[in-house]
């Protein structure tokens, strides 16, 4: 969606002279507006155009039943572009303007922290579907992604019992990967390792020989990646050629969210180690009905559902059973249907909102890279938030309203 300055500029003056903070207020039958704020162009549309993808099925799916509360719900797509200004630009412009019930979007924990204090002030319910750092607290925010106490924890260890206890870090240079790389080494530590290194890398970095070198000569058991976007995904190009695949392992928790493994050639990323809530192999009935169904709706040859799509597809029935729970898509009583402790079975299992914290318990999977596919290694059933939950309870302080810096 290309930006009009001057009509936006037009659209928030009028609305808010119309007392547009207050909450919306629709006609009975008017279709009750959903927004998407994602990067569908610039450097993350690698992870944006599968999340709109996935959002738009589920809301074409709760339309061809029949809407919410009797209403149609009308998707409005918001492309930001990979840029910080137009999140705060577009966030504006659906609170304010298009009035929606609640905005989907975000990938970046930067996109986050950006729409977040906006949505928050024109009270707009706000999901993040992103695998993230953790920490936030938010009454206004839910966070149907995994973090680091429900992926980290787990693969760490899993690494370190199969290639050794020596993990190099490199990650991307701001929020998740300077606090990621952090739950990194915790986990290393206290599995008996060490890491000699940790790099960080702005989301523009291509070249990346120097730090190859250095790598080399640190000679680690393997390599632990957070790099980001579609830049970074040279590194593994840069690795590769260098012949360092098959000397040095890698693992990470963010690798493939973007389909890097189909990208890329087997030669250049096979073996590597991820951990994650979904992979589109899962066998349950659940999973198989979507895969059918995604595909049906955006073809056979769609290369793979990736993890920040089905977070997105579950973050939207949430959302939606929530309204049903709740009769209405007024922000609080939506935010009290929520705190409920909804649960849906999704393609990834059961998801239930953790009331105190917002965020999600669920399954998490280790698999490997193979031939560009996800081949799943190992389950994790039910796994609880317990990261942000050490810091936030807003059962018991609703009006929080930071992210925290957990003390590792």
């Amino acid at each position: 969606m290309k930006v009009d300055r001057r009509r936006f500029l037009q659209g928030t003056a009028a609305a808010a002279a119309a007392g547009a903070f207050s909450s919306p207020a629709w006609a009975a039958d008017d279709p009750i507006g959903v927004a998407s704020v994602h990067d569908l162009s610039g450097g993350l549309d690698i992870y944006g155009k599968p999340m709109v993808d996935a959002l738009t099925l589920a809301v074409e799916e709760a339309n061809a039943a029949g809407g919410l509360l009797g209403r149609q719900i009308k998707l409005i797509n918001y492309d930001t572009q990979s840029n910080m200004q137009l999140y705060t630009q577009f966030a504006q412009q659906a609170a304010l303007k298009d009035k929606v019930a609640v905005v989907h979007g975000g990938i970046t924990s930067a996109s986050r922290e950006v729409i977040r204090p906006v949505l928050d002030r024109f009270k707009t319910l706000y999901f993040y579907n992103t695998q993230y750092e953790g920490g936030v607290c938010d009454r206004n925010q839910f966070d149907t992604g995994v973090t680091p106490a429900q992926t980290v924890e787990k693969l760490v260890p899993y690494a370190m019992k199969k290639w050794g206890k020596k993990v190099y870090v490199i990650a991307a240079d701001y929020n998740y990967g300077q606090i990621t790389s952090q739950w990194v080494k915790k986990y290393v530590t206290e599995n008996g390792g060490e890491v000699p290194s940790i790099d960080f890398f702005p989301l523009d970095v291509t070249n990346f020989g120097p730090t190859i070198s250095k790598i080399q000569a640190a000679k680690p058991d393997f390599v632990w990646s957070a790099l980001v976007g579609g830049a970074h995904i040279s590194f593994y190009r840069q690795w590769a050629a260098a012949g360092m695949r098959k000397s040095i392992p890698m693992a990470s928790t963010t690798f493939a969210v973007g389909n890097e493994h189909i990208v890329l050639s087997p030669d250049e990323c096979n073996g590597m180690l991820i951990c994650y809530n979904y992979f589109q192999d899962l066998k349950n009935p659940v999973n198989a009905a979507f895969v059918t169904a995604f595909q049906k709706r955006f073809g056979a040859d769609y290369p793979n559902i990736t993890e920040l799509a089905m977070g997105t597809y579950q973050g939207f029935r949430l959302w939606a059973e929530a309204v049903k729970k709740a009769g209405s898509v007024d922000r609080l009583k939506v935010i009290e249907a929520l705190e409920t402790g909804i649960s849906i079975d999704a393609p990834s299992g059961k998801v239930t909102i953790d009331p105190p914290t917002h965020h999600c318990v669920l399954d998490v999977h280790i698999a490997e890279v193979n031939d560009k596919k996800l081949k799943v290694l190992e389950d994790f059933a039910q796994q609880k938030p317990a990261d942000t939950a050490a810091v936030c309870d807003l059962i018991k302080n609703p009006t929080d309203n930071q992210q925290y810096v957990i003390k590792i």
